[in-house]
């Protein structure tokens, strides 16, 4: 391949072809999927991205941006016959500004490393993905991801200023700045989430915010997934406005025991709200919040401000996708959305859905914005059991469209769900989609295959 030769002398042992080399990149977290690519190359500087972009481009090759390969939608896959290109050792924090309250960082920087940059300041970086300690800002920004204090202070686009970008015919661009109030398109928040179709980011800059004064983190153990998801709408309808509320179903619980042992009060299902800002108003909100709780039918109630006994809670949670491995050696991780009022009756129907499938299904999600995380759990050495898996999988995100909810909350369609979005979507919102993605990559390079069918 003429782009493998234009590259080898710059980047030398860098310019992975070999087998052994290649299987390691054949899948991100979505291991259904296998795609072995003609080249991995480990870039060490955005003069590196931008030179293979271009070899590409001039080759008609195609490529994928790669950081931590955390994607739970296959939206890291290699192309079959393209360049991965990895970008795990741009993984520098270039600056933190904390008078401004920004931070300017790589694509390859772990999430929460850009938290630990800015804690000497009092700050912090707020999106947090379960995988944030391993999953990097270049995917999250690709993915628009969220986590479980999204709730209160929204997605990576929320947090992302400006971005300096390669487009996949090599020009570079500048898209938004470094104000927290910018002025006419916001061309960077369109970037975020287009799964990398339109290019690859080279730095980010990004918004923190301060550290709360105060956190308070409550845990209410239900009889049942309806109870604790009514309580959602309860306490939301309300007037109070968590950080965060997830809620964790008796599968769940079970396995982040076995694994991190958080010591979770035992239950058929277990909401956890998070409480944050100054003193007194952290202080009214867990009164209230502690009655609401006690009035939606909770038994144990439990909380705390213990920061150990926080992170502890919190990495029970985040632990929870890894750990269900402890209960079946295969899973599906699905990622749809319903409106809130409706949560308790689509965690109804997702547990009728599953005893009727024969498939145990363990729920973990993100209840106050409605995205759901049901964890489909199987062996795939059964014959079959895969496939049986996948078709609930489909059910589940049509149950999400047709309660008015979506496909995707923060893990994105890759090429798990292309084929649902015709059923959220008219053709003309899809040939809308295609246009825009043919304007800036004619040729359909960059993450071809991904997000929309190749034309």
């Amino acid at each position: 391949m003429t782009v493998l030769d234009d590259l080898r002398p710059r980047l030398g042992r860098r310019l992975l072809t070999g087998p052994a080399e290649l299987a390691v990149f054949g899948c991100d977290a979505l291991t259904a999927f296998y795609e072995r690519p003609a080249a991995v190359v480990l870039v060490e500087s955005a003069d590196e991205v931008v030179a293979v972009v271009r070899a590409c481009h001039r080759e008609g090759v195609p490529f994928v941006a790669r950081g931590s390969g955390t994607s739970l939608s296959g939206g890291s896959l290699p192309i079959g016959g393209g360049v991965v290109i990895a970008l795990n050792r741009l993984d520098r924090v270039l600056s933190v500004d904390p008078d401004a309250r920004t931070a300017v960082v790589e694509p390859g920087v772990i999430n929460l490393d850009v938290s630990r940059a800015a804690l000497p300041h009092g700050l912090m970086y707020c999106p947090d993905p379960s995988s944030q300690s391993v999953c990097t800002i270049g995917g999250n920004l690709a993915f628009n991801s969220g986590g479980a204090h999204c709730l209160r202070h929204g997605m990576t686009a929320n947090h992302v200023l400006g971005i300096r970008a390669v487009l996949p015919d090599g020009e570079l661009v500048e898209l938004g700045g470094d104000s927290v109030e910018p002025l006419g398109p916001d061309v960077a928040g369109m970037f975020c989430g287009s799964e990398g179709l339109f290019g690859i980011a080279l730095e980010v800059t990004v918004r923190l915010v301060a550290v709360a004064e105060a956190t308070h983190t409550a845990l209410a153990v239900y009889d049942s997934l309806e109870q604790a998801g009514d309580a959602v709408a309860r306490i939301v309808a309300a007037g109070l406005l968590p950080v965060a509320m997830e809620i964790m179903d008796a599968l769940a619980i079970e396995a982040a025991e076995a694994s991190v042992k958080p010591n979770y009060p035992k239950g058929a299902a277990l909401l956890i709200v998070e409480l944050e800002g100054e003193r007194g108003v952290v202080d009214a909100d867990a009164a209230a919040l502690r009655e609401l709780l006690r009035a939606s039918g909770a038994g144990e109630v439990v909380a705390t401000e213990d920061p150990d006994a926080r992170a502890l809670i919190w990495k029970g949670r985040k632990s929870a996708f890894s750990a269900v491995g402890w209960l079946a050696p295969d899973y599906i991780v699905q990622d749809g959305v319903v409106p809130r009022t409706r949560l308790g009756e689509a965690l109804a129907e997702i547990g009728r859905m599953g005893a009727a499938a024969g498939i145990r299904v363990a729920n973990v999600f993100h209840a106050g914005d409605g995205n759901l995380h049901p964890l489909i759990l199987f062996d795939g050495r059964e014959p079959g059991m895969l496939e049986r898996a996948e078709a609930l999988a489909g059910d589940i995100l049509r149950l999400c469209i047709r309660l008015g909810g979506s496909i995707t909350g923060e893990h994105g369609v890759g090429v798990e769900k292309r084929e649902y979005l015709p059923l959220m979507f008219t053709p003309a919102d899809l040939e809308l989609m295609r246009r825009l993605r043919r304007a800036v990559d004619p040729a359909e390079l960059a993450n071809r295959g991904k997000m929309l069918a190749v034309a």
